[in-house]
């Protein structure tokens, strides 16, 4: 059984970035998730119903052994999270949009919000918020892209933005070495 970590009131989101996924629905990609998570020592928030239990094997071989590295929390709606922090620190990831995840500035302590694979985030909770709303551009003819793959996107994006790549590297630096 995965074990989330935290209460809201334990959860501190400042210091880095934090991916929100709402119902997610498939094991696998919130495996994943938890992975790009503690990859990046980025907040992992699951919220609503999930479409699967936290012992399913698929969702623990996916996150393989990462998920004690995970610092995760458990909501039960949108609506906890969205009255508990400032809304500029939000970023409504959707196809809907026509503003580009590039486009938007990130700060660390920012929530990067991804909908269930299936219907992505609540009509009514986008269109009422739709000012936060930005989208992965897909030329190609597909409804969407990989939750997990987008997860990914937006998140070493906002990373980027404020530099924890470069301080990431350097931390890393000899951890290899003995590789090759």
């Amino acid at each position: 059984m995965i074990k989330i970590k935290y209460s809201l009131k334990e959860f501190h989101p400042e210091n880095r970035m934090n991916i929100v996924l709402f119902e997610p629905e498939i094991p696998p990609n919130t495996g994943n998730i938890a992975r790009l998570s503690a990859a990046t020592s980025s907040g992992l928030i699951l919220i609503g119903k999930l479409g699967f239990k936290l012992s399913d094997k698929y969702l623990k071989r996916a996150g393989l052994d990462y998920w004690p590295k995970t610092d995760l929390l458990y909501l039960e709606d949108l609506y906890t999270l969205w009255n508990s922090y400032p809304k500029e620190r939000f970023h409504l990831i959707t196809t809907k949009s026509k503003v580009l995840y590039t486009q938007r500035s990130y700060k660390l302590g920012d929530f990067l919000i991804f909908g269930k694979e299936t219907a992505g985030l609540p009509a009514d909770f986008l269109l009422n918020n739709f000012d936060r709303a930005v989208t992965i551009p897909m030329p190609g003819k597909i409804r969407s892209i990989n939750l997990s793959s987008s997860a990914a996107i937006v998140t070493y994006e906002a990373l980027r933005q404020n530099s924890f790549l470069n301080k990431s590297l350097k931390n890393s630096v000899g951890k290899a070495d003995n590789v090759f």
